[in-house]
């Protein structure tokens, strides 16, 4: 009996030491990907410590000045459109009823699926001067009619609003949904109307959703390439692109990534100090929420006809136009041409985009397990740390994993060279693997979020039968996490897969030589005038879009239906 005992207590003892041994493990490798993430932008803020006189004074006497201006210019305008674009139409199909509010409240997600350079380019040919819009005014009123040029700051404000509303849109919706009655009706029947309820009361609870959606609308403001660069408005993540490319400086380029960093970080800090550390809790909970008011008569009309026009300028009217397109170019030349190069060009991007999906959503596998595992404040803090690039442009990213690899590159051919005369030539810069390490660099908070919140679903009870019947922490993972992870696993690579899909500054930066996908289909036909060509990427691209878009619209029916 005795000797039956102390083979068990080895046998404990041995399998905790090796619990303890995977534990480590785990929290090594989370801090491992930290790391990885974190070196690309620690080289560019390392840049930022030492930067070279010559080259500020050489960039402010060019065109400095114009893109800083065009930067806060496009941040100022597209951070306020947002706002009361998104929290308007929030308020009206929460708050009010109207002919079609219910295709309304989730229909006006739609313009999301639409990147905001494809939404600009469509708008570029249909209401330039030579498109069929100012052809039909002067046509009808004369030839002194005429719109304003759309290739124009407010014409790039105009734009990215129409599809970058959705973010505010989306949050302000849950808050005002979830928004308890009891507040709402206090305020009213002190003798506040509704509309004073809604500016004292709702709006100031819904301050931390309004300000989250905001920051994301900031920071897609900031990394925002196709758009600036179609209607001629320069801005800081333009200059990086014309400076390298087109001028060769990377010094110079280098000095615009620190500056577009700079105005990230300040959006950061500014999201944070509006949050400030207070607290919006709701006392008391209403199922039905706010009363929605009737909307009658012409107030009705007006209701629905502004939600129509949003939904038709941002979705519909871009999406049949590429729809016409597509058409003609199939009909016209020929599914036998058209073919082969759309393949071509659909295998790359899926490649990539899968490529990294992949590396994104094992890398979050590991962040996430290792937080369960040991959550601590070191390891929450390693998952912060690998989630940041989310909240940096994309832009940035591409031109700090760009010298990462090159550094690493010029290190390796300096080993090989020494130790067999020999180099090895650019096994990192240039290639898939760069690519895809950029590509995870950027979304791998994206993946975090979704492989987080299925892993918190499942009970900590499990991990300790797991545990107590002698199996390790991978174990555990394999065996019982991952299969009841499928679900949430599948949307982080869905969501990652789209987002990669729609990247262009990383892949303009980053792609192997001759290396094409669909976004780069689109900027370089439409950089050289050829609409009708870049219709059918655009639109595979959009329709690709709508996987997100879906993934947001069910799980928002969901967390309704259950409140």
């Amino acid at each position: 009996m005795l000797s039956i005992s102390w083979a068990w207590v080895r046998r404990w003892v041995h399998q905790a030491g090796s619990t303890r041994m995977g534990l480590d493990a785990w929290a090594v490798m989370a801090w491992v990907l930290a790391g990885l993430v974190l070196l690309p932008l620690l080289v560019v803020v390392r840049l930022a410590l030492n930067p070279d006189p010559e080259v500020l004074a050489h960039l402010w006497r060019t065109r400095l000045p114009e893109m800083l201006g065009n930067t806060l210019v496009l941040m100022a305008g597209v951070g306020t459109g947002t706002f009361l674009l998104g929290t308007g139409l929030a308020w009206l199909v929460t708050a009010h009823r109207f002919p079609g509010r219910e295709f309304f409240d989730w229909a006006l997600i739609l313009p999301m699926a639409v990147p905001s350079y494809v939404l600009a380019y469509s708008f570029m040919v249909l209401f330039d001067y030579a498109g069929p819009v100012q052809q039909v005014l002067r046509a009808w009123f004369g030839p002194q009619v005429g719109l304003p040029s759309i290739r124009s700051g407010a014409g790039a404000v105009l734009v990215m609003t129409l599809t970058l509303y959705p973010y505010v849109y989306l949050l302000a919706r849950a808050a005002f949904h979830e928004h308890a009655s009891a507040t709402f009706d206090l305020a009213r029947t002190l003798g506040a109307n509704r509309i004073r309820a809604f500016w004292q009361v709702v709006l100031p609870m819904a301050r931390p959703s309004l300000v989250a959606g905001l920051s994301l609308v900031l920071m897609e403001t900031l990394t925002e390439v196709g758009t600036v660069r179609f209607f001629n408005f320069p801005t800081l993540s333009d200059g990086i692109f014309r400076v390298w490319h087109g001028f060769m400086q990377r010094d110079a380029a280098v000095h615009l990534a620190v500056l577009l960093l700079a105005f990230a970080l300040v959006a950061l800090l500014v999201e944070r100090r509006l949050r400030g550390r207070a607290r919006y809790v709701q006392e008391t909970h209403s199922q039905w929420g706010i009363a929605r008011e009737p909307l009658t008569g012409y107030r009705g009309l007006l209701a629905t006809a502004f939600s129509a026009a949003v939904l038709f300028a941002g979705f519909l009217l871009p999406v049949a136009q590429l729809v016409v397109w597509s058409w003609k170019q199939l009909a016209g030349s020929g599914v036998a041409l058209w073919g082969p190069v759309y393949a071509r060009y659909v295998r790359n991007t899926w490649m990539l985009a899968g490529l990294a999906a992949v590396f994104a959503v094992l890398s979050a596998v590991v962040l996430a397990y290792g937080v369960r595992l040991r959550a601590t404040r070191w390891m929450r803090l390693a998952a912060r740390m690998a989630t940041l690039g989310y909240a940096v442009p994309g832009a940035v990213i591409g031109v700090g994993v760009l010298l990462t690899l090159s550094a690493a590159d010029h290190a390796l051919n300096t080993w090989t060279r020494a130790w067999w005369g020999t180099t090895a030539g650019l096994l990192f810069t240039g290639s898939l693997l760069g690519l895809t390490y950029a590509y995870v660099v950027r979304f791998m908070a994206v993946a975090y979020s979704s492989v987080e919140a299925s892993l918190e679903k499942i009970s900590s009870s499990m991990d300790a039968a797991a545990r107590i019947l002698g199996a390790s922490p991978g174990r555990v993972l394999w065996r019982v996490h991952l299969p009841l992870m499928r679900v949430g696993l599948l949307t982080a690579a869905l969501l990652v897969f789209v987002d990669v899909m729609k990247e262009l500054p990383i892949t303009l930066l980053l792609r192997p030589f001759g290396y094409e996908t669909l976004a780069l289909w689109v900027w370089q036909d439409v950089s050289e005038s050829l609409w009708e060509n870049a219709a059918l990427p655009a639109l595979t691209i959009v329709v690709a879009g709508l996987v997100p878009v879906v993934v947001l619209l069910r799980s928002s029916t969901h967390r309704r239906s259950r409140s």
